[in-house]
Parts: C-alpha cells; sequence; structure tokens
C-alpha cells in the first residue's frame, strides 16, 4: 500500500469533478518524449525508458507505469492538489506515459485529468470498475470520464478489490458483459482485470479469453491488498501469469515495491534500519521484478518527483538482479516480517 496499512478502508470525499471533454486516441500510445528521454530533473537529462507492447492490445509502453493510489492525501501524499497536478505531469515530461487510477482513489481521477487533458492523444489512461452489480457498470465508468475529462478511456478494468474478490465467477462475468457493450460503442479500448490475491478465481477468469490485460500483485514481498499469501497462492499467481501470457493479454505488475514497504514507507515500518540500504531497496525491488520477461509494465505509485527519477533511472538502467540485491531484500525481509505492520496481515491460504 502506498500508504500504510488498511488504506482502502479509509475514506474520504473526491475533490470537485473536473469538466468532460478530450481527443480521442487514434491509435496507440504515443512514446515520444520517452524514447527520446526529454526532460531533466535536477538539471539532468534523464535516460529514456525502454518500452514493451502491452500484449495483444498492440499498445507500446514504456514500461513504467504512474500508479494513481500513491496521489490521495488520505493515504500518504503530502503535497497540495496543485502540486500533485504538476506531478502527474512531471511524470509525463519524463517519459511516462500509462497513468492507472479508480473511483475509489479519491482525487486522483480528477488530478490526472487535470494533468493530462492536453497531452490526452499521448498517453494510456487506465481507470477500474469496482461494481458487483451490472446495472451500476455504466454510472461508474461516467463519472469516471467527468473527472478524467475525457469521452474515453483505453484500458477499463475490473477492479481486485473491492470488486473481483467480493463476487462470484458468475457475478464478474455479468459484470463484464458490461464492460463488453462500453467496448462495443468505443468507450473503452480494451478490457482488463486485477488481482491482489484469490488467484484462483483470478486465474479462471483470465481462462475465460474475455480479458486483454491483467494487472497482478507481483513483487519481492507476497503481498495483496491486506493479506500475505501462503505459497499456494504464490503459484496459483504464477500460473496465472504463465496463462495470461499464453492468451497473450497483457500482464501489468502491481505491488512491485510492496506497496511500499520496500519504498516510502520502509523507514516507518522498520524503524532504525540502515538508511544506505533502505535507499536501495526501491532498486532492487524493480529489478526483482523485471527479470521476468513476460511482464509488460510495472505499475508503480509514487508520490515525489524524486521517487519518480529514481525509479525512471533504475528501469532505463540495467535490468540484472544482482547478489547484492539479492542480499539486500533478503536481509530487510527478516525485519520486516517482524514487524507489527506484517503481523497485522491476514494469511490467505
Amino acid at each position: 500500500m502506498s500508504a500504510g496499512l488498511g488504506r482502502r478502508e479509509l475514506l474520504a470525499g473526491t475533490v470537485g469533478a473536473a469538466v468532460a471533454g478530450s481527443m480521442a486516441l487514434a491509435a496507440g500510445c504515443s512514446s515520444e518524449g520517452a524514447d527520446r528521454g526529454e526532460g531533466a530533473a535536477n538539471g539532468k537529462a534523464l535516460p529514456p525508458l525502454p518500452a514493451r507492447k502491452l500484449g495483444k492490445t498492440g499498445l507500446k509502453l514504456p514500461i513504467l507505469g504512474y500508479g494513481g493510489a500513491a496521489l490521495p492525501s488520505t493515504w500518504g501524499n503530502p503535497l497540495s492538489i496543485e502540486e500533485r497536478v504538476l506531478l502527474v505531469r512531471y511524470a509525463y515530461d519524463r517519459g511516462i506515459r500509462y497513468f492507472d487510477t479508480a473511483v475509489n482513489y479519491m482525487e486522483s481521477q480528477p488530478i490526472i485529468g487535470e494533468a493530462l487533458r492536453d497531452r490526452r492523444k499521448d498517453v494510456c489512461l487506465v481507470t477500474k470498475v469496482e461494481c458487483t452489480e451490472p446495472g451500476e457498470v455504466r454510472r461508474s465508468v461516467e463519472r469516471s470520464l467527468k473527472e478524467l475529462q475525457t469521452d474515453h478511456v483505453e484500458i477499463l478494468v475490473m477492479h481486485g478489490t473491492p470488486g473481483i474478490e467480493q463476487m462470484s465467477v458468475r457475478q464478474a462475468m455479468a459484470v463484464h458483459a458490461e464492460l463488453v457493450k462500453l467496448r462495443d460503442e468505443k468507450v473503452i479500448r480494451f478490457i482488463g482485470m486485477s488481482a491482489h490475491g484469490y488467484f484462483d478465481k483470478a486465474l479462471t477468469l483470465i481462462n475465460t479469453g474475455g480479458f486483454d490485460q491483467c494487472m497482478l500483485s507481483f513483487g519481492y514481498v507476497p503481498r495483496g491488498l491486506d493479506q500475505i499469501w501462503s505459497d499456494r497462492q504464490t503459484r496459483l499467481r504464477d500460473d496465472c501469469i504463465a496463462r495470461a501470457d499464453q492468451k497473450g493479454m497483457g500482464i501489468v505488475a502491481m505491488k512491485v515495491v510492496g506497496a511500499g514497504m520496500l519504498g516510502s514507507w520502509s523507514q516507518t515500518i522498520v524503524p532504525g534500519y540502515d538508511p544506505q540500504s533502505l535507499a536501495k531497496l526501491p532498486g532492487a525491488a524493480i529489478r526483482w521484478a523485471l527479470q521476468d520477461r513476460r511482464i509488460d509494465l510495472l505499475c508503480i505509485g509514487m508520490r515525489l518527483k524524486e521517487e519518480i527519477d529514481a525509479n525512471i533511472k533504475t528501469v532505463a538502467g540495467k535490468h540484472a538482479y544482482t547478489d547484492d540485491d539479492r542480499r539486500l531484500l533478503s536481509e530487510f525481509a527478516v525485519s520486516l516480517y517482524r514487524s507489527d505492520a506484517v503481523k497485522a496481515m491476514r494469511i490467505e491460504r
């Protein structure tokens, strides 16, 4: 979680909805700025981000995506609304093109909509539906479009939690049928799904062939939203990746830095740990995830410009997962698993 444990249990109102309206994206997402490595951080040019195709969608995107769950103030973002708008634009200027958000990310959608409204044709906008009733889907999507200041999104994801976790497979496919209608109306281009855990259910949904993309918890720390997995769940997650790859689905990794446990929240969760080691954790976690070439994109929440710059440098650099990375993560994990934060999480068998 990008702001500590239990963040989705915290409630807050959204900022005022933005005015709808945007250019339609004709063919794929441009990675122009990303290919050239445009932009500068602290006066220094950043390296270009490598790009991959997002499965059968055909969208070629830089492999670092922006996770909009890092934007709500309730979940730990310290910046003002105006500063967060500038933060999202900063991510765009540095080459990021995939922007992920959701209705229940509070002010995230309006912030992203405002930041990217004049760059709409160059980005891949991804939002989610948390509805468990088919009749609620269209109203939820209309709200998202209004807040994002657009008339369509590239990918609409069936949210894992709330959403898929609370439904049977049959209920989930009834919601999916509403997404198909929206795709036929060109309100969305592609249909996705996400899973923080409950990978047996996720695997069944992947096997239906009805999804273009899947977003799965995939990081060194075997965790979902508020759970630590058993080895069985990890095996099922790996089965999801294998099957999604066979079906040509785009595969997006989330929880890459343990939802902040290996990043911005590491010092809070494990106080007193060596600061130099903590600073190296996110890079090691990213290289761990990039070992699997089936992963098309990493969606990471970034609350500050410094986090954006550091992750870009890691993703644009050498991806080899080193012995130092392995030692760093394993040593920190010993302290992490003894922490109150991890002890408070439920175990998913």
